[in-house]
C-alpha cells in the first residue's frame, strides 16, 4: 500500500487528524486530503472515505473496491467528497483524486487502505421475498436478522436500505417486537401505504456492510433481492353469505361456496379459536397436503381432530388455511362448518392453489373474531401512522425509480 503523489510543487504526509494530505506548493496548487489514511489496516467501516480540497476545487475522485467504483456524492461547492455507503469490512480501497485552485494548479493525492474486519454477531439472515419472485400488491418486504438487533443500530439499518421500485411508492418500515414476526426472526418490515400498483419490478438492497451494530464491531455484508409484483389479486369472503369472490385486476375471475370456522371452542383469553378471522389477510405460502391438529389440544380431547388437508393456501399464523373441503359438502355455501379455516370446492381450491400469489390480499367479513395485526401477515390492519409509529426514524419513505 504505497502513497502515490502526483503534485505541480506539495508534498504528502498524514496531516494529523488520521488522513493522507496532500499540501499545495507555493504555486498556489491546493490541498487536498483523503481519510482514511494511507497505509491503514484497520479503518473504521462506518466512517466510510471523505476527500476534501482546500484552495481549490475537486475534480476527478476515484474510490475503487475489487476494481468497481464505489458510489458517493461531491458536495455543491466541489470540496468534498463523501462515500454513499459505508466500507465493506476486510475490504481494500484504493482511492484517487485531483484538486485544481482557481489559477489552474492541480495536486493529485491516492491513497490504499483496508477496512477492519470486526464483523458482528449479528446479521441479515434473509430478505423475503424471494430473488426473481412474483408476489400480490400486497406483499410486505422483510428484513430479517439472526438475533436481536441492538436499538441503537436500527435507525442506521433503516437508512441503509435502499429500496426502488417501477412506480415510486409511498411506505413505511416497521420494526416487530418479539412474539409479532410470523416466523420467530427479529425483522424490520415495509408495507406500502397502498397497495402496491401491478405489474413492476422492485428491488431492495441492505447496505448492511460497515454499519455500526455493537461497540467496534460492523455489519458483514450487503444483501440484495429482485423481485416482481405481479396482476392485482383480490379475495373477498363473507361468512354471512358463505361465498368467495375472486378478483384479476379489478375483473370478477371466479367465485364459489365456503364453509368458514363454526365458533364454539372459547379459551381462557376469550379467543374462540373455531372462528374464522375478519379482516384482510394475506396469502403467505400453500401446501399441497397439509397435516392440521387444534392448538392445546390432545388425542382424546373433546374437539380433537387429525386431518390431511390437500391444497391448502395459508392467510395466518393461527392457522387458517383456503382449502379443500373434507367434511360435509352440503355446509358450503350454505352454512359455517369448519374448525376456522375457508374450506372450499376441491376444485376450486386447487385452482387457487396454482394461481395465487404471496401477497395476495383476502379481506374476510362477517365473523365475530377479527385478525391481530401480528398474526401471519395482517399487517394492513394496521392504520398506516400507527405502523409508521414503528419506524426507528419515525417517517415515511418512497422508493426511488427502478433504474
Amino acid at each position: 500500500m504505497a502513497l502515490v503523489l502526483g503534485l505541480a510543487a506539495a508534498c504528502g504526509g498524514g496531516d494529523g487528524g488520521g488522513g493522507t494530505t496532500a499540501k499545495g506548493g507555493d504555486d498556489g496548487s491546493p490541498k487536498v486530503t483523503i481519510a482514511p489514511a494511507n497505509g491503514d489496516a484497520k479503518a473504521r467501516p462506518d466512517g466510510g472515505v471523505t476527500v476534501t480540497a482546500a484552495g481549490g476545487t475537486l475534480g476527478q475522485v476515484s474510490v475503487k473496491l475489487k476494481g468497481a467504483d464505489v458510489p458517493g456524492t461531491l458536495s455543491a461547492d466541489k470540496t468534498k467528497w463523501r462515500s454513499t455507503w459505508t466500507l465493506r469490512p476486510g475490504g481494500s480501497y484504493q482511492v484517487s483524486a485531483t484538486a485544481t485552485s482557481p489559477k489552474g494548479k492541480s495536486t493529485t493525492a491516492t491513497s490504499a487502505f483496508r477496512a477492519s474486519r470486526a464483523t458482528a454477531a449479528t446479521r441479515v439472515n434473509n430478505v423475503v421475498p424471494s430473488q426473481n419472485e412474483t408476489v400480490g400488491t400486497g406483499m410486505p418486504v422483510f428484513v430479517q436478522f439472526n438475533k436481536a438487533v441492538p436499538e441503537k443500530a436500527k435507525a442506521a439499518i433503516e437508512r441503509s436500505i435502499e429500496i426502488s421500485s417501477s412506480t415510486p411508492t409511498e411506505g413505511a418500515w416497521r420494526w416487530l417486537a418479539p412474539g409479532e414476526s410470523f416466523n420467530g426472526l427479529p425483522s424490520v418490515v415495509f408495507r406500502p401505504k397502498r397497495p402496491w400498483k401491478p405489474r413492476q419490478k422492485v428491488t431492495v438492497t441492505v447496505h448492511y456492510a460497515g454499519l455500526k451494530i455493537g461497540d467496534d464491531v460492523f455489519g458483514d455484508r450487503d444483501v440484495t433481492r429482485t423481485f416482481q409484483i405481479g396482476d392485482s389479486h383480490t379475495v373477498n369472503i363473507n361468512a354471512k353469505t358463505h361465498r368467495a369472490v375472486v378478483k384479476k385486476n379489478g375483473r370478477t375471475v371466479r367465485t364459489w361456496g365456503v364453509s368458514l370456522g363454526s365458533g364454539g371452542d372459547v379459551q381462557k383469553d376469550g379467543v374462540d379459536t373455531l372462528l374464522t378471522t375478519s379482516g384482510v389477510h394475506l396469502t403467505m405460502d400453500r401446501s399441497r397436503i397439509e397435516r392440521m391438529r387444534p392448538p392445546g389440544k390432545k388425542k382424546g380431547d373433546p374437539g380433537w381432530y387429525d386431518e390431511k388437508v390437500p391444497w391448502a393456501t395459508r392467510i395466518s399464523n393461527s392457522g387458517e388455511y383456503i382449502h379443500q373441503n373434507m367434511d360435509d359438502p352440503s355446509c358450503l355455501g350454505r352454512r359455517n362448518c369448519s374448525h376456522g379455516c375457508v374450506r372450499s370446492p376441491g376444485e376450486d381450491a386447487r385452482w387457487f392453489y396454482g394461481w395465487s400469489y404471496r401477497g395476495d390480499i383476502v379481506t374476510i367479513t362477517g365473523t365475530k373474531r377479527s385478525l391481530a395485526w401480528w398474526n401471519g401477515w395482517g399487517y394492513w390492519q394496521l392504520p398506516f401512522a400507527k405502523w409508521t409509529s414503528g419506524s426507528a426514524l419515525g417517517k415515511t419513505v418512497t422508493t426511488t425509480a427502478h433504474p
